[in-house]
């Protein structure tokens, strides 16, 4: 697996991170994703995935899935959670620093999907700020998460924000 949490540049940019600079012109109150990654938790095969694509709901889950805000749309599909994690670099070094999650609905069958894109919006915002948000995951998905984390780089753990260690601390 590529190493997008410790590269500083993962090559992904939706803006600069200079694009508020104080000029006062095109591009201020833009936000910069540099350091967020999307982790896609599949609740039936208890396993996380980190892809790039959710930031523009390209994932490989969402592809060719119209999605609505009607649950019953999707019924018999299967349960994600999309992860919003943010990273840091500390005077330590790296970290976890933010985190919220977002519930989504997927029947293959129908190509229908359940998500409240609001909902994703205002979870990847406040992991933006260094909140974390995972109170409405089951225990099995937070453990699936906690795992994925500690295994990715144990010392980014060791040094994540309390917030998230507490949260998944099931």
């Amino acid at each position: 697996m590529a190493d997008i949490f410790n590269n500083k540049n993962s090559g992904f940019n939706i803006l600069s991170g200079n694009s508020t600079s104080g000029h006062g012109g095109f591009g201020v109150g833009t936000i910069n994703l540099d350091n967020i990654s999307p982790i896609i938790i599949d609740t039936v095969e208890k396993t996380a995935t980190v892809d790039m694509g959710a930031l523009h709901a390209r994932s490989q889950v969402e592809r060719r899935i119209r999605f609505t805000t009607n649950r019953e749309d999707s019924e018999g599909g299967k349960k994600y959670w999309l992860v919003w994690l943010l990273t840091e670099r500390g005077k330590d070094g790296p970290y976890y620093a933010g985190a919220g999650a977002s519930e989504m609905v997927i029947n293959r069958e129908k190509k229908r999907g359940y998500k409240i894109l609001a909902d994703h919006v205002n979870k990847m915002d406040k992991a933006l700020k260094h909140k974390v948000v995972l109170d409405e995951m089951d225990v099995e998905s937070k453990r699936v998460l906690k795992e994925f984390l500690m295994n990715h780089d144990a010392g980014m753990w060791e040094r994540a924000h309390e917030d998230l260690k507490k949260q998944l601390d099931v």
